[in-house]
């Protein structure tokens, strides 16, 4: 009896050893080697002050936007003093000026194209301000495509498309074509104004559609799109518009220092224009001097490799840059 006591004190000795043991160990292996500590804060200190004074620090400031009394829209001006538009408008400018890639893309594409698009705006007597629809549809690219398949800069649909004058089939989609899908654009904007009387219902109902909104106007029992409780998305839409109005008219404002030599540029053109049906437009492509990949970049509505041509024509942007026209001294060796 007094041995199997003896044992389980033995038993109890060891156990208390081996666990005062083990905790002794895991505080050894966290703590610092003696010193260690110390030169590290006086090495950070160190590293402070020898970054002062220099650009070395990475910028990692996220901007905060202050909101401003009123905006304008196509000639509207718009009074953000109630507490929900300020909110509203508040959302939009600070996710556009600190989502900063995707609103680089935004400033560099546009360089490209919207000089092109105010020409046809103003063309069809459509406020200028509707080429920032462009920016929150597609962001300026051409290809642009959304799950429920609205394409182009316009992001418009096919039916709306066809109704509005533009060709859409297995060879061609002019939806893609920047200059056609706008003039397009601007005959929905009209019937739209015809319909509601101000420029700010036409932007909204481009995104829930003329029927859509009027209906919930006349539900509600108000005129205005910024009185009326709309779908997250729609209620968005105008404050997306007019914060990347903001943005784009004056970048620098929120940070985006863009020198114009870094952003994308248009090259000059030659057009040719197509009466003829084309069996390979990797041929044509080559006779022109340039690559098919060339010839797509700035023919997008071109689907097929061939195109056909019946009672109508098309023109064809063929790139003048010398480092996309490399293939003409190859063709004329």
């Amino acid at each position: 009896m007094n041995t199997l006591k003896t044992q389980v004190r033995v038993q109890f000795v060891i156990i208390l050893l081996l666990v005062f043991y083990l905790g002794w160990r895991e505080f050894v292996d966290e703590a610092p080697p003696s010193g260690v500590k110390e030169a590290s804060m006086e090495n950070d200190e160190s590293r402070k002050e020898e970054m002062k004074g220099t650009n070395k620090l990475p910028n990692y400031q996220a901007f905060i936007v202050p909101t401003p009394e009123e905006l304008t829209f196509a000639g509207e001006k718009i009074v953000l003093k109630e507490p929900d538009l300020r909110e509203r408008f508040d959302r939009e400018i600070h996710v556009n000026a600190n989502w900063h890639s995707n609103t680089i893309l935004m400033i560099k594409r546009s360089h490209r194209w919207m000089a092109q698009i105010s020409e046809v705006l103003k063309k069809n007597n459509v406020p200028d301000d509707f080429k920032y629809i462009v920016a929150i549809e597609s962001n300026f690219e051409e290809n642009a495509r959304s799950h429920r398949n609205a394409v182009g800069f316009w992001q418009l649909l096919e039916g709306t498309a066809e109704q509005y004058g533009l060709e859409v089939n297995n060879e061609v989609d002019e939806r893609r074509d920047p200059v056609k899908a706008t003039e397009a654009a601007c005959k929905y904007l009209h019937d739209a104004y015809d319909k509601f009387g101000d420029w700010t219902s036409v932007a909204a109902s481009y995104n829930v559609g003329m029927r859509g909104l009027e209906r919930r106007l006349d539900e509600q029992k108000v005129d205005s799109y910024f009185d009326v409780l709309l779908n997250d998305e729609t209620s968005r839409y105008m404050f997306r518009i007019l914060a990347a109005k903001a943005i784009l008219e004056n970048p620098g404002l929120y940070g985006f220092n863009i020198p114009v030599g870094e952003r994308y540029r248009q090259p000059e053109f030659d057009t040719v224009k197509v009466e003829e049906t084309i069996p390979d437009l990797v041929d044509f492509a080559h006779k022109h001097g340039i690559t098919y990949k060339t010839l797509k970049r700035y023919n997008p509505w071109l689907r097929d490799r061939d195109l056909t041509v019946k009672n109508n024509t098309y023109e064809i942007l063929i790139s003048k840059d010398p480092l996309e026209q490399h293939l003409v001294q190859k063709l004329t060796k």
